[in-house]
């Protein structure tokens, strides 16, 4: 049995399978060896498997009621059906996350202080358990990332805005350094593909005044750098949100208003994109390769639904309580993170 070619298929491009869900596939003869390896990395066909990718997003609601809270909901894309998933290990606020097809890491951002606590969300079961931390305290960031790695722009550091970036690797639960940002800043957005992340800055210090900008960075996975990207339209605020598709990132620019964008990646060209139903501060995104759904914050329970195709934005199944800087992650979106 060849070790050189998984699944004994002789291809340019290494065979990987894609589980756990039970549509999974394997194509080929494995060993025993290399079944367990990707057993452990969560992505071996299982036929008790959990659902299949891009058809679910976890969303931890972060402050409902003035509280800073544990719970999470479901957010099934199909007949747009809201349930109660798993809880967080500690109540907080001003989180981020970033997932594949099997789990989503959230970093809790502030409980009662900032930690460097993470949850890992395995989606098969809906099990929560703890994840690696943060290399640093931290809160109000943002995270996106591709099949085997999330980038966390880590926001606020204690006391001080931050520049830096954290790289979690799926496999094995890894965090380590990654290209910092351009400008020390928190209460930014993220979304990308493949291949590329698009970091909006959100806000930085000056003197220390909060001052909104239009920042935007591109992080390329493949190397590890960070570069200067096609800047909003408009300032937002704190605690924007995004998500998108293979194609293009939606982003709400936060701050009270209703105003999106839509980045695309190929030529990086802003434009602005289908508003929101109401003003959007501290909100949360997750979608897949056809619909954003979009928790507008603000203790609110709204959602919109971001249809890509026709650019059109409407009403999306509430939240089971109110929420304010919360996170979500999906179950995988063709082309960013399956």
């Amino acid at each position: 049995m060849s070790r050189t070619y998984p699944g004994g298929l002789i291809t340019k491009t290494p065979v990987v399978p894609s589980g756990p869900y039970v549509c999974g596939t394997a194509p080929g003869i494995w060993t025993i060896d290399q079944m367990l390896t990707w057993q452990k990395a969560g992505l071996w066909p299982s036929a008790t498997g959990g659902q299949a990718p891009g058809t679910f997003a976890i969303f931890a609601l972060g402050r409902s009621s003035c509280v800073n809270s544990t719970i999470k909901d479901k957010y099934t894309y199909s007949g747009d059906v809201n349930a109660v998933a798993t809880s967080a290990t500690v109540g907080s606020r001003d989180q981020s996350a970033a997932g594949n097809a099997t789990r989503g890491i959230f970093a809790l951002g502030f409980t009662t202080t900032a930690v460097t606590t993470r949850n890992k969300h395995t989606y098969s079961g809906c099990v929560v358990a703890s994840a690696t931390s943060a290399s640093v305290v931290n809160y109000q960031g943002s995270a996106t990332g591709n099949s085997t790695r999330g980038i966390f722009a880590l926001g606020q550091t204690c006391t001080a805005y931050s520049t830096t970036r954290n790289i979690y690797t799926y496999s094995g639960d890894t965090n380590g350094a990654a290209a910092a940002a351009s400008v020390a800043s928190r209460g930014g957005a993220a979304a990308g593909n493949s291949t590329i992340g698009i970091f909006a800055l959100g806000n930085f210090c000056c003197g220390c005044s909060i001052t909104p900008i239009t920042t935007r960075n591109k992080y390329t996975y493949a190397t590890c750098t960070s570069a200067s990207a096609t800047a909003a339209s408009t300032t937002g605020g704190c605690s924007a949100a995004a998500t998108g598709n293979s194609a293009a990132g939606i982003f709400a620019l936060g701050g009270g208003t209703t105003t999106r964008n839509k980045y695309t990646y190929s030529g990086d060209v802003n434009a602005v994109a289908t508003a929101s139903s109401t003003g959007s501060n501290f909100g949360a995104a997750a979608g897949n390769s056809t619909i954003g759904i979009f928790a507008i914050g603000q203790n609110l329970t709204t959602r919109n639904k971001y249809t890509y195709s026709g650019c059109v934005s409407a009403s999306a199944t509430a939240s089971s309580a109110g929420t304010s800087g919360g996170s979500a992650a999906s179950n995988g979106t063709t082309g960013v993170n399956i």
